[in-house]
């Protein structure tokens, strides 16, 4: 079994999906209906920079999406290897989750590109800058994580963000809070904290008014039946339901990501190939999380080439 997989923030980077945009005319059209859809030249700022506004969460979110979308467009248009041919199932990372949906036909391309972009803008606008902080625990696993961050939160916020994998944690909250948590990091038996340059604090209870503002805009919005299983972060469990999924997008928001949970649960339901698309950062964290799994990441026209002949 396959599971198809998508990339979430911390993977953009100025020159994403300029070799594919030139090389096909099918990755092309997709970023071109992002812009489209977004009113804003994205491919442009993705192609040219610069690095600042390209990490700001309304633009990396959409952008890192269309970056996905448009690998697997050129895998499937190009060299004819299918999703739902060749994928038991799909699961993405945070914003990763939205890539995994439409990839599996529950989203328009537009239809998410707009969502992503209310999403980053209201996660950015629930807490003022400086207020929230996340902070990556290296070398520490989940038992040790939830009791740094219940040590440091001292009556603020300061919880686990991102489950990774079984030696790296994300805790978020208020900033005086996770400064406390990497000062105590230490005593806690976790190797180092070391803050993330991010502009708030995601995947925690401060982001309750994004949640509402998602909620919202998720209300408008139906959900397509899914060509293939997902597996949702909030509950590392298998979704079928877009009635369902529709709430844990929601839950998301404030929710932890529970990737470590998600990997197992799918090797448990028999998943033995990981296949990573527009990024290499997930396949790294599944040999972690599991060093039986086979992981393969698509980034580049040779990749896929490469990925077809093995798998056409």
């Amino acid at each position: 079994m396959t599971a198809f997989i998508f990339p979430g923030q911390g993977s953009q980077k100025v020159g994403m999906g300029v070799e594919l945009a030139e090389a096909s005319a099918h990755a092309r059209e997709v970023f071109e209906e992002v812009d489209e859809a977004l009113n804003q030249k994205l491919f442009g700022l993705m192609k040219d920079g610069p690095e600042s506004e390209l990490t700001l969460t309304s633009n990396a979110q959409p952008a890192i999406m269309a970056n996905s979308i448009a690998t697997l467009r050129v895998l499937e248009k190009e060299f004819g290897v299918a999703l739902a041919d060749k994928a038991d199932c799909v699961a993405g990372h945070s914003l990763g989750e939205y890539s995994a949906l439409c990839a599996a036909g529950a989203f328009g391309l537009a239809e998410t590109a707009k969502l992503l972009r209310l999403r980053g803008i209201a996660m950015q606008d629930a807490v003022p800058i400086g207020v929230g902080a996340m902070a990556a625990l290296l070398g520490a696993d989940i038992d040790k994580a939830t009791a740094l961050a219940e040590a440091a939160a001292e009556g603020q916020v300061c919880e686990v963000a991102n489950d990774n994998d079984p030696t790296q944690v994300v805790i978020s909250g208020h900033a005086e809070a996770i400064d406390r948590a990497i000062e105590m990091a230490k005593d806690h038996g976790i190797k180092r904290g070391i803050k993330l340059p991010v502009s708030a604090p995601f995947h925690c209870s401060l982001m309750e008014p994004a949640a509402q503002r998602m909620k919202l805009a998720l209300a408008d919005t139906s959900l397509s039946a899914f060509t293939v299983p997902l597996y949702a972060n909030v509950t590392a469990a298998r979704v079928t339901d877009p009635a369902e999924e529709q709430g844990l997008l929601v839950d998301q928001v404030t929710g932890r990501v529970r990737w470590r949970e998600s990997v197992l649960a799918m090797r448990e339901a028999g998943v033995e190939k990981f296949v990573e698309l527009g990024g290499k950062v997930l396949g790294p964290m599944v040999g972690r999380i599991d060093k039986e799994a086979a992981t393969t990441s698509l980034v580049t026209m040779e990749d896929l080439e490469n990925f077809a002949k093995e798998n056409g």
